[in-house]
């Protein structure tokens, strides 16, 4: 077979990994990819938001299975255009991409169907969302409706940080068109984390539990990012609140979808938070999380590509996927600034030192090779991941990893995995 994933950031240098893996897979290509990945695929320029340069590169290349990486493909409409040219692809349609493309609509859609989430409102006036911040008088969290690159969601505590996020969405136009409505909902508390299942509209086949690290700093302080280090499992999911997840969140939002008439078969992610043993939704995205995706790959011992072609075709009963019975843990290294501004360029030293670490795995995100050194190229730049045998041992080994890279203004949070450490000696 070949295969050919579109992105080109640490989650798909880990989907680029796993499939290599597969025996049934003889080439990979990868648009537009990275440094890392180039290493074992062949990266071609093309953007991922180029669905009609996707599909005439895998119309050419013959190419027998393509794979999605990012949301903003599937929201475009990738898989209308491939299945319109009789190309096989592995992700969401551009109907089912609207749960995460709209998040008024996840919102609508969960209040309709009886899937737990917070209560809300949306609004397209920024003066009539401020006036209802203003009666509410209670922590809040204000949302961009459209797609932000996970950033244009806003926690705030105080009625006045709320009306800034406001304008700072509708009237500054921070996240462009993505902020045309706000979504308000109450401020859950609790311990969040991610859960991911795979689905061919029929059977829904979940995943170990993660958890996501969003803030910038340590102790969930700092703005919102793309995410800055995952670990799998989450022990705040036990496995009775894991079959819950999957009776009343997943197989539900599945089975709403398709009475919307908007069929599901792709990966299906909910951001949870968690309180008291029971679950409630966050937000829906079509696609594996980043970093998640990390931690759960290398943790898959089954072979992806069955797996992948079985959700795409309607075989998904038949598959069975089986992973570590261990733990792993991705620390992101990023550049001095992120999610600001930052700077590229910067030589990163210590590379292949950490990669011969057993249990070691590093996926680049913003990397490129020239002249024999490897150079920052984005704001996250490296997803260090290693698995152990316990949550643990896992994060020792990947902070061990971490301390052997280095570049000028280099950041990472230092506390990747310290939730589920307190939880474990609480329950221990």
């Amino acid at each position: 077979m070949k295969v050919l994933v579109v992105g080109g950031g640490g989650r798909e240098h880990a989907l680029v990994w796993k499939i290599s893996q597969s025996p049934l897979v003889k080439e990979i290509l990868c648009a537009p990819g990275n440094g890392g990945i180039s290493r074992i695929a062949k990266c071609v320029p093309i953007k991922a938001s180029d669905i009609e340069a996707l599909a005439r590169l895998a119309g050419e290349e013959r190419v027998d299975l393509t794979v999605v990486g990012p949301e903003e493909p599937l929201v475009l409409g990738i898989e209308e255009e491939f299945r319109r040219r009789g190309l096989r692809l592995f992700g969401v349609s551009r109907e089912a991409a609207t749960l995460e493309g709209s998040k008024s609509f996840a919102k609508e859609l969960m209040e309709k169907h009886g899937i737990p989430t917070a209560s809300f409102r949306v609004f397209e006036n920024p003066e009539e969302a401020k006036a209802f911040i203003k009666e509410k008088d209670s922590p809040c969290v204000v949302k961009a409706d459209g797609l932000a690159a996970g950033k244009g969601v806003f926690v705030c505590r105080e009625p006045e940080k709320a009306m800034d996020a406001v304008d700072e969405i509708m009237v500054r136009r921070a996240f462009g068109d993505a902020g045309r409505k706000v979504v308000i909902e109450e401020l859950l508390e609790g311990e969040e984390a991610s859960f991911l299942a795979i689905t061919d509209g029929e059977t829904v086949i979940g995943f170990p539990p993660a958890q996501d690290h969003k803030p910038v700093f340590d102790e969930d302080r700092g703005p919102n990012t793309g995410g800055m280090g995952a670990y799998s499992p989450a022990p705040v999911v036990t496995g009775e609140l894991e079959e819950r997840i999957m009776e009343t969140i997943m197989v539900p939002a599945v089975r709403a979808m398709a009475k919307e008439g908007r069929p599901y078969r792709g990966i299906l992610y909910a951001g949870l938070m968690i309180s008291n043993g029971e679950a409630k939704v966050l937000e829906f995205n079509v696609r594996l999380g980043d970093p998640e995706a990390q931690p759960l790959l290398v943790r898959l011992k089954s072979d992806i590509v069955p797996l992948l072609l079985a959700a795409t075709e309607g075989n998904l009963e038949k598959m069975e996927p089986s992973w570590d019975d261990g733990a792993s843990v991705c620390v992101v290294m990023a550049s001095r600034g992120y999610p600001g501004k930052y700077e590229r360029g910067k030589v990163i030293l210590g590379l292949e030192e950490a990669e011969k670490m057993e249990g070691v795995f590093v996926f680049h995100a913003g990397t490129r090779f020239e002249e024999g050194k490897w150079l920052t190229d984005g704001g996250r730049v490296l997803g260090v991941t290693a698995r152990g045998e316990d949550i643990p041992k896992a994060i020792e080994r990947a902070y061990e990893a971490v301390g052997k890279i280095h570049w000028e203004g280099v950041h990472y949070r230092k506390d990747i995995g310290k939730k589920a450490l307190r939880r474990l000696r609480r329950d221990g």
